[in-house]
This record gives C-alpha cells, sequence and structure tokens, in this order.
C-alpha cells in the first residue's frame, strides 16, 4: 500500500512539474481588422505575443488558410519574457469582404493558436479624366 502510494505520488509530482514548465504564448492581439483595403495592393499586419511561461518557446510551421496570406514568423527559441512576431500580409487580389486565418503551432502550455485577419476589398478608383485641351485666340 505504501509503495503504490509513493508511486502515485511521484507520478502526480512529475505530471505537475512536467505542465508547469512550459512556453506560454500570449498575443498582443489575435484578430486584426484592414478595414477597406484598395484592390491589388497587398496589407500587412504585425502580431505580436510574448512568452509568460518558465521554458523557451519554440513556433512550429506557422500557416496561413489560403495562399493568398503569407506569414513570417520569429523561428529562434522566445525566451521567457522574451517577444516575438508573426507578420502577415494579404495580398488583395479578389474584391469582396475576407476573413483569413492563420495557425500558429508551439510548444506552449496553451498549444496552438488560430489568429484571424479580416476586412474588404475595393476596386481601385478610376484615374481622374483629363480635361480636352481648350482652343485660345481664334481660329
Amino acid at each position: 500500500m505504501k509503495k503504490s502510494l509513493s508511486i502515485f505520488a511521484l507520478v502526480l509530482m512529475m505530471g505537475t512539474m512536467a505542465f508547469a514548465q512550459k512556453g506560454v504564448i500570449k498575443f498582443k492581439k489575435s484578430e486584426h481588422d484592414f478595414g477597406k483595403i484598395e484592390q491589388a495592393k497587398p496589407a500587412t499586419y504585425v502580431f505580436e505575443f510574448t512568452n509568460a511561461g518558465t521554458d523557451p518557446l519554440v513556433l512550429g510551421n506557422v500557416q496561413a488558410s489560403c495562399g493568398c496570406t503569407t506569414p513570417d514568423w520569429t523561428r529562434e527559441p522566445i525566451m521567457p519574457g522574451k517577444s516575438g512576431k508573426i507578420t502577415a500580409t494579404y495580398n488583395a487580389l479578389n474584391g469582396g469582404p475576407f476573413n483569413k486565418t492563420i495557425t500558429v503551432p508551439s510548444n506552449a502550455e496553451n498549444g496552438q493558436v488560430v489568429l484571424m485577419l479580416k476586412g474588404e476589398v475595393v476596386a481601385k478608383p478610376a484615374p481622374a479624366a483629363t480635361p480636352a485641351p481648350t482652343k485660345v485666340g481664334g481660329k
């Protein structure tokens, strides 16, 4: 009985220690609304985060929900208390509203995080028409 209680206590303690010693990813903002953006002009937003845990935080392969969004991220381990970033660029080729996600896998205690980008792509304004030249003085 004592032996099984000791083993149970040891397993419980090891599980608690393993759970407590992890990175914790905390984003300042997990969603960004671009509002209205002009068609054919890429729009970029930087998601900033901090490692609020006790171990180094390592991001996996960050992926966007489609080929129209390109993520770039901090690839080196982020030490406890330090910050990193994920830069997301949306290529606004198609008109209309959009909602895109960026999946951020990591070794963090809170695991995978999903970031959101949204907005509306509007057509380029038509170039202003140049007035026809006026004739001056005569025939």
